[in-house]
């Protein structure tokens, strides 16, 4: 009977689960970044300022294109692992993206509340 090996194997995923979570997190901490300013900018050059159905139409595009990115960075990793049968590998890449993601969002606020007049 084999025993279960606890090892430098086991390490070595931890750490690749740990990088995979932190390139998710970042990635979309760019991207909700990258699209926040361009709402922000957009709005100062009038972007989408006339009267027309384009723009709630355009609205609605980039949110649920948005949701589609960022569910595949945080979900797709680990619903791939989930269903190769790496049930514990991916609630942990699951959990620890979320643990960075959530360490950027505090971050976040933090920048906010320092730099506000």
């Amino acid at each position: 009977m084999q025993k279960n090996f606890e090892g430098p194997v086991k390490i070595g995923i931890m750490d690749k689960i740990r990088k995979i979570a932190l390139t998710n997190a970042s990635l979309t901490a760019l991207y909700v970044a990258l699209v926040g300013s361009f709402m922000y900018y957009a709005g100062s050059v009038k972007l989408g300022a006339s009267n027309t159905f384009l723009v709630p139409i355009t609205l609605l595009l980039l949110f649920v294109t948005s949701a589609a990115i960022t569910g595949f960075l945080i979900f797709g990793k680990s619903a791939q692992m989930y269903v190769d049968g790496k049930k514990k590998d991916a609630l942990s890449l699951l959990t620890q993206t979320l643990g960075f993601l959530s360490i950027i969002t505090v971050g976040a606020i933090v920048l906010l509340i320092t730099f506000a007049k």
